[in-house]
This record gives structure tokens, sequence and C-alpha cells, in this order.
């Protein structure tokens, strides 16, 4: 490589360093059976004893005995890897019973796995737009780097509405010719705000306009509604969503993603989406687990009910202690207001070798600039005394760095 094409990559680095956001990986190891305990392991090679409190593994599936037996008897039973793509022997029972699962939980005819949520978006929407090539696609915006990305690859017109405005989404919706086809892609829980869509509002819109719907359940699926299905089904609107896109890796522990709706449109995606066509499956033990974590989220509430009761009790306390938590959240989300990189990243450094506390910093492009934050996810395993030591620590750190409190 020359050294002038070196320093375009040094060039790059050196700029995110100056901003104060570049990223440092924590390399930790989590602990079978002692979920949210970890240890991470330090430049030198000793290791210390954390507590994780960022962890999307919502419910701690990935710790579940059963969803841990269910992969290792997949793995005795047929080995690592999954062979190919879906259309050369990566196709398994695990794969179609996990789709039948998938599709049952959001009441719909069909799902197809991807290999992760991201690309189940980005393929997914690119692809609709292949299939209707006057496609006009509507899109919040707050929504995920996934769908925007591939809202971007779809080529196609497209309108940003003002995030969860139905009024703005309407008046954009009649710049489109009346016999155009139209999609409105939102999220039912924005992850890093916490808060939620007006599903029914969007739903009204969209059949008002003749608009197909396109729901990210990420951070909704396994954690709202009777069967964790989502938002949607909380609401009572699911049957109203025409497309419905999930993960795997978030409340259910695994990995992969998927979306659900239609038959005959499932079966066009399936059929035409290149991140789906050309890329090997998940692994067979990944799907048997997934599958697994599936029902047993599906058929335990109180996992649910405790999540939520966590997430409230989190809030509470650093609200009464005067630290600036993000008002906007409505879910299991728990945001503290940073408003700057640089110590966002030092009050997560802090956390995390002052205290053995492992919150990551949220930084741009994740979020808009000015408005940094450490995002904080309680499970049903942080009982009281984690808690308390978690805002023991938050104070702490807050004084040390003189952080801006709540106003």
């Amino acid at each position: 490589m020359r050294e002038q094409d070196k320093q375009v990559f040094e060039h790059a680095v050196s700029a995110i360093r100056a901003e104060g956001r570049y990223r440092v990986f924590a390399d930790i190891m989590r602990e079978r059976g002692r979920f949210p305990h970890a240890r991470l392991r330090l430049e030198n090679g000793e290791t210390r004893e954390i507590v994780v409190w960022c962890s999307n593994d919502y419910l701690g599936q990935g710790q579940s005995p059963e969803v841990l037996d269910a992969a290792h008897a997949a793995l005795d039973r047929v080995g690592a890897g999954a062979g190919g793509t879906r259309n050369i022997s990566g196709t398994t029972s695990y794969h179609v019973d996990l789709e039948k699962e998938l599709a049952s939980l959001h009441g719909k005819e069909a799902a197809l796995l991807f290999t992760s949520g991201y690309v189940s978006n980005d393929a997914t929407l690119s692809t609709l737009a292949k299939l209707f090539p006057d496609l006009w696609i509507f899109s919040d915006a707050s929504n995920h780097a996934s769908m925007i990305e591939g809202i971007k690859r779809a080529r196609c017109q497209k309108r940003i509405f003002r995030h969860n405005d139905i009024q703005h989404l309407e008046a954009l919706i009649n710049e489109a010719p009346a016999e155009a086809p139209k999609l409105i892609a939102f999220e039912s829980v924005y992850s890093m705000d916490g808060d939620t869509a007006p599903i029914e509002a969007i739903c009204a819109i969209a059949e008002a306009y003749g608009a197909m719907t396109y729901l990210d359940e990420v951070h909704g699926v396994g954690l709202y509604g009777q069967t964790g299905a989502g938002v949607a089904e909380r609401d009572g609107v699911m049957h109203r969503v025409d497309f419905i896109e999930g993960t795997l890796a978030k409340a259910f522990g695994t990995m992969g993603g998927y979306v659900t709706g239609p038959a005959v449109a499932i079966d066009a995606i399936r059929s035409a989406a290149s991140g789906f066509i050309f890329t090997t499956s998940l692994a067979p033990s990944i799907a048997a687990a997934a599958l697994e974590s599936v029902r047993i989220v599906k058929a335990c509430p109180h996992m649910r009910d405790r999540l939520a009761e966590r997430a409230e009790r989190l809030k509470a306390l650093l609200k009464a202690e005067g630290l600036p938590v993000m008002t906007e959240s409505t879910t299991h989300i728990v945001p503290v207001q940073v408003g700057d990189a640089a110590l966002c990243k030092a009050l997560s450094d802090s956390l995390l070798f002052d205290h053995g506390i492992y919150v990551q910093p949220i930084n741009y492009p994740t979020v808009p600039r000015g408005t940094e934050r450490l995002r904080i996810t309680p499970s049903p395993f942080h009982d009281d005394a984690l808690m308390d030591k978690l805002v023991a620590a938050l104070k702490a750190v807050w004084a040390k760095h003189n952080a801006e409190r709540a106003a």
C-alpha cells in the first residue's frame, strides 16, 4: 500500500479521535449462568469481574439452559455450519420450523430468515423497490441505519417525515401520485430514546391512502404483547401492519433477523433479495436455539412484566438522584443524557475501570452530535442490589467529571 493511501486511513481515524468519539471495544467474556456478570480482559492480560448494563440480550435468553441445550442438541445432530445458502443445501428443518414459528408469532402467513436484523431491513426494503419500480417510501426520521441503507439502495422516490409526526407524514403522502405504490417504514421502539411509534395512527393513514406498512419490531419483539409479538400486539393493531421485521439477537438471545408478511410477498422477497440469496444461512444450532427461545418467551409473560418493573424502578431511582434520564423513554430502555462525546466516553471509562460497571457510550453516528448518552438496559436479572450499586456509581462519576445533572 502506498504511503499516501495509508495517510487517508490515518486521517479518518484521527478525525474521529479528535471529536472524542473513537470507539474502543470492551474485551469481555460473558459467564454461562451468571448473567449479567462477566469478566473484562485488560491489556496486560489480567481479568476482572464486571456487571454488564448495556446488553441487548434483554431477557438473558442467551444464557437460558433450555436454549443452550437446544443449540447443543442441533450441533451434535447436524454439525457446526449450514453448508451453504438456503438455495444450495443450507435449508434445514430448524430453519423451516423457525420461520413457521415467527410467522405464527406475528399473525402472518409467512416469514423469511436473514443472517441479521440489519440485513433483513436492508435486503427487504431495497427489494420491495425492485418489485414496485414506481414505489414511494415514507420513512420516519429516526429510523435505524439498516432501514436508511435499504431505502437508499432502493433508489426510488422517498420522503422523510418528522419523527412520529402523523400530520407531516400525511402531507408528504399527498405529494405522491394517487396511483403510485406506497410504503410507510417505521419502528415500534426507537432504541436510542426509548419512545414508541403511534402504530394505530400510522396504519390509519396507510389505509386511507392505500399504502403498505413496514414495521421494525427489533426492540419490541419478545418484550411487549401477551405473547411477546411486540408493540403492535400490545396495541391490538398487529393485523393492520403488512410487514413486521424483527431480530433473534435481542430478546431471544441468539442471532439473525427476519421479516414476516403475506405469503405471496415473502415468496417474492425470497426469490429476489440478493441479501438472502447469496449468503450462507444461519448455523442450524443457532436456528434451533432461536426456535426454543421464541417458544419460551412466547409462553412466559412474567418475563416481560419483570423487565418492565426493573426499568421503571431504575428510572425512578435515577430521577430521584437528579441524574438526567431522558424523559422520552416509555420503554425498557433507560437513556441518560450527556451531550458531549468526550465526556460520554470519560463517564463510561470511569464506570468500567473504577466501579466494574459496563455501560457503553453512545456517540455519533448512532445518535446526532450533541445528544450523546449512556444507554442503560436493565434485565430481569439486575436485582435491587445491583441497581443500587449502579446508581451510586453514576452519582460518583457524575461528580468526578462535573457532568450536568437534570434541571
